[in-house]
């Protein structure tokens, strides 16, 4: 048997954290067994689905690198294939035409109420032979009215559900249009598919679908149900929470490493491992040890994380991500040097790639202005003097690299007969416009020897006009 997972999102909204979380299970559980994995997008909700939710779906997955091997495969092209199916449940008795008007199922469910019964459709025109003139009806699946379905499921073990709990539920609406419950079944029968990756939000969903693929036949495909994702006061993820689309992670930051290594480990883990390669996460996953109990969105773990790879992925990969802030700030690096460099020195105080591209805006660009409160601090009455002395150090020297420059600046110390601390920092305002910034060998190698000793007179100047 050839596994087969899919992804199948309703491009009704953003794509989530806790989608992609369930799209990243089902991609890793496919991957690991040599299977393959399906794009779905459920669009047959045609008055809330939009083409830009169906736009950010397909680049959210692209920016995760989550591939698939099929799709995007869109519901709303298939139609005349639920309608096919829908036909043949009708002609096996399987399903059924009601007629019931909405005024009767309120008056239904509220009788129910009354009684304290659960509120559901009470099987009226289960036997009904005739067409009321006039009357539009939609079309019901006829479940099983004795009998167990009995559910194994991959994460939460075995879930038995007796026929009697469910009600026949709408395939068809009025208009012809099929339900999700008819397509979702109708589609994974079609495709393959051998094992439903889903959150648990769908289990009152399964059995009734399972009784759908037998009605049809079909051996039903394994189910696995992933636990909800909660914020950190125990309430459902929201948007307050963190559960915002995915692209908004990519626009304030994170790496897309960094969020599929946060996610997977939201109910799944190794041992104590926290970080995790590709190869790792596909080599040691396994649905039997994902938590069959709610996890909880922990965003400063995420930042953690994030951090983590910054400081440890390979300069090329930090670079690809940066290119998209780099745009978003407008900052061309071209004129410059060479952005892994960059990277490489500036990856240690980074906590996001937005971040990063801000701090690194001074190799590039001249500044028009020093940070004031860097200024307050360490440009003091000596400044125009100290940084003199070190421009005419810096203009001797034969090579401008790391090593020379910090002999350089050391020596303008000794012969100043001044610590690190009161000329350092001086030094590198005049040089970035902020107080922060690499050690001052490399940063200055960094930003080249034109600009910083084209910086350094203008520093002098600017600390004369304020302090002679």
């Amino acid at each position: 048997m050839t596994v087969k997972t899919r992804f199948a999102p309703s491009p009704t909204g953003y794509l989530h954290i806790g989608g992609v979380r369930t799209a990243l299970f089902s991609w890793l559980y496919a991957r690991k067994h040599h299977g393959k994995f399906v794009l779905r997008i459920e669009d047959t909700d045609r008055e809330r689905s939009t083409q830009a939710s169906v736009d950010a779906i397909l680049e959210g997955m692209a920016w995760l690198e989550l591939d698939y091997d099929e799709g995007p495969i869109y519901q709303t092209d298939r139609f005349d294939r639920y309608s096919e199916v829908i036909n043949q449940l009708l002609a096996q008795g399987d399903a059924y035409r009601c007629y019931c008007t909405r005024e009767e199922l309120d008056a239904m469910r509220e009788k129910q109420r009354a009684n304290k019964e659960k509120p559901r459709y009470n099987g009226k025109c289960r036997n009904r032979s005739d067409a009321p003139e006039g009357l539009k009806s939609v079309i019901r699946f006829r479940n099983p009215e004795q009998g167990d379905v009995v559910i194994d499921d991959l994460i939460k073990g075995k879930i038995v559900i007796n026929n009697q709990e469910l009600d026949d539920l709408i395939i068809a609406r009025s208009d012809g249009t099929p339900t999700y419950n008819l397509t979702v079944v109708v589609d994974d029968l079609d495709m393959g598919i051998t094992h439903v990756i889903r959150g648990d939000d769908h289990i009152n969903n399964t059995p009734r679908q399972i009784n759908m693929m037998k009605a049809l036949g079909a051996e039903p495909p394994h189910f696995a149900h992933v636990p909800m994702i909660l914020g950190e006061d125990g309430k459902r993820l929201s948007k307050r929470h963190g559960a915002v689309s995915v692209l908004q992670y990519r626009d304030a930051g994170y790496l897309p490493q960094a969020l599929i290594n946060y996610l997977l480990r939201l109910g799944w883990s190794h041992g104590d491992q926290e970080l995790f390669s590709r190869d790792e996460m596909i080599a040691l996953f396994d649905l039997k040890d994902v938590n069959a109990s709610a996890s909880t969105f922990n965003p400063k773990k995420l930042l953690w994380i994030n951090e983590q790879y910054i400081k440890t992925l390979p300069a090329e990969d930090i670079e690809k991500q940066l290119q998209w802030h780099l745009a978003e700030q407008q900052l061309d690096t071209r004129n410059g040097p060479a952005l892994r460099d960059v990277i490489e020195a500036h990856r240690e105080r980074a906590k996001t790639l937005k971040e990063l591209a801000a701090s690194i805006r001074y190799y590039y660009e001249d500044f028009e202005s020093y940070d004031e409160k860097a200024v307050k601090k360490h440009f003091k009455t000596a400044t125009p003097g100290i940084l003199q002395h070190v421009l005419d150090k810096l203009r001797e020297l034969d090579e401008w690299n790391a090593a020379a420059l910090n002999k350089a600046i050391k020596q303008s110390c000794d012969e100043l007969e001044l610590g690190m601390g009161k000329v350092g920092p001086a030094l590198r305002v005049a040089v970035t416009g902020t107080a922060v910034s690499p050690s001052l060998d490399v940063t200055l190698a960094l930003v080249g020897r034109e600009r910083t000793l084209e910086r350094l007179e203008k520093a002098v100047a600017f600390a004369k006009s304020k302090y002679e």
